[in-house]
């Protein structure tokens, strides 16, 4: 319906010389439209084969460049990741190794410390035994020297005392041995 209410609009525009040929405008005159036709023809194909020869293989190629290039790109990318990954998994195999050792060395000089702080605290332990030897030694050459001194001094306070109350003398063989008995019944509950 619309073809044919163009046609006749057309038909009465022909007519009517509404293409204002006339008035000024020669290319709506009918009689020009070959010409035009032909030069339209000409300079579209004229364009077209440029765009389709010159420019379009240009872009094509821009075109290609850039997705090869993006291609390199995503490859170079790909490797790069692969090359982090296996830096980054052998940093961590570097660094548990490093973890290990260190636990290693730690249980190592652990033990070292502990051995020589056993060697030390036996040395310490038999030094202090001998001083205790010693002192006990000491103690008992004390007690020794004590008693006698102790029994000498009574003695001496034993014929004193006996002098002054009887006034008289008495043989110092029967005080010695006299003090000797006594102190030798009472020696264990000082001794």
């Amino acid at each position: 319906m619309n073809k044919y209410f163009g046609f006749i609009i057309a038909l009465i525009a022909t007519q009517n010389n509404l293409f204002a040929a006339e008035a000024g405008m020669p290319q709506l005159d009918p009689k020009y439209w070959a010409s035009q036709a032909f030069w339209l023809i000409l300079v579209f194909t004229i364009l077209y084969i440029s765009i389709a020869k010159f420019y379009l293989p240009k872009i094509k190629n821009n075109l290609d460049t850039r997705e090869n290039r993006i291609k390199d790109d995503l490859e170079d990318a790909n490797k790069f990741k692969e090359l982090s990954e296996s830096k980054l998994k052998e940093y961590e195999k570097i660094l548990d190794d490093a973890k290990k050792e260190v636990i290693k060395i730690h249980i190592e000089s652990k033990n070292t410390l502990d051995k020589d702080i056993k060697t030390k605290k036996e040395t310490i332990e038999k030094e202090i035994e001998k001083e205790i030897v010693k002192a006990q030694k000491e103690m008992s050459d004390l007690k020794k020297n004590s008693l006698k001194d102790v029994q000498k001094i009574s003695e001496n306070i034993a014929s004193n005392i006996i002098e002054t109350i009887s006034g008289d003398k008495l043989n110092e063989s029967s005080i010695k041995a006299t003090v000797e008995d006594i102190s030798k019944k009472n020696l264990g509950k000082y001794l």
